[in-house]
């Protein structure tokens, strides 16, 4: 009987863990899409930038796939934005920027701005830090 609760538990923290990795690829997807739009590309534009395919990128934006960090890197450079950013998404620690990246990623994730006012925000966040 013991051996039936602990199974049930090992199984229920599976499951636990498995649905926070999809939550974080939906964000990383999401992410992805915002910054895309920001940049006023297409996913066809995106796919060309980072030699991916179309329906590839797609399944990124969903949240179906989890990138390697090559891929990541790549999207990055595509997105202008740091390459930290995108691995945080997937549970990877950049190389101690955190500040800086945590509130660009907050930027982008809030819900309640438009893509417009994000991109403001991110212009003004970043040139203080240009200065």
């Amino acid at each position: 009987m013991a051996s039936s609760k602990a199974k049930a538990s090992k199984a229920s923290k599976a499951d636990k863990a498995e649905k926070g990795d999809r939550e974080d690829l939906d964000r990383l997807g999401s992410f992805i899409r915002s910054q895309r739009r920001l940049a006023e590309l297409s996913q066809r534009e995106l796919a060309k930038l980072t030699d991916l395919s179309d329906p590839y990128v797609s399944q990124l934006e969903r949240g179906l796939h989890e990138p390697s960090i090559r891929v990541l890197k790549s999207l990055a450079n595509a997105l202008n934005v740091l390459p930290e950013t995108l691995l945080e998404f997937v549970g990877v620690s950049g190389s101690g920027e955190g500040a800086d990246v945590s509130v660009e990623t907050a930027i982008v994730a809030d819900e309640a701005l438009t893509d417009t006012q994000k991109q403001a925000l991110l212009e003004v966040y970043r040139s203080f830090l240009a200065q």
